[in-house]
């Protein structure tokens, strides 16, 4: 994730984490096609297709959905990532990128209630 927002700079990047049993297996980057990408997220429609059909045959489910916020050391949603968090139990990551540091910070976001609230998660090898 890390990479793929590095790599984004100035703009956002968005992508999807597989697995099964809680355990992120596999990472699907999606391109931003964004109209203000700078700011924003909206995955590719045929990237999204071609992730959801890669999950299935590898029978992981969706687990986490990432993107990044540029130019933010401490990132937290924005009322946009709120207002489009259409996957319910799925942990919104966040990648914050401050130059060529960069931090994560995990997020269950409710759209119907518009509230966010922090996710505990461990990272391991």
């Amino acid at each position: 994730m890390f990479a793929d927002a590095l790599q984004a700079l100035p703009h956002e990047c968005c992508g999807f984490l597989g697995g099964s049993e809680d355990a992120i297996k596999s990472v699907y980057r999606l391109r931003n096609v964004a109209a203000n990408s700078l700011t924003e997220y909206e995955a590719a429609p045929a990237d999204l297709f071609q992730a959801q059909r890669q999950m299935r045959e590898r029978g992981e489910q969706l687990l986490a959905i990432y993107h990044s916020h540029p130019r933010q050391s401490e990132p937290l949603p924005s009322e946009t990532d709120v207002e489009k968090a259409f996957y319910r139990d799925v942990i919104y990551f966040i990648v914050g990128c401050d130059g060529d540091k960069c931090v994560l910070r995990g997020f269950y976001l409710d759209e119907s209630k518009r509230l966010w609230e922090r996710a505990d998660f461990m990272v391991s090898d």
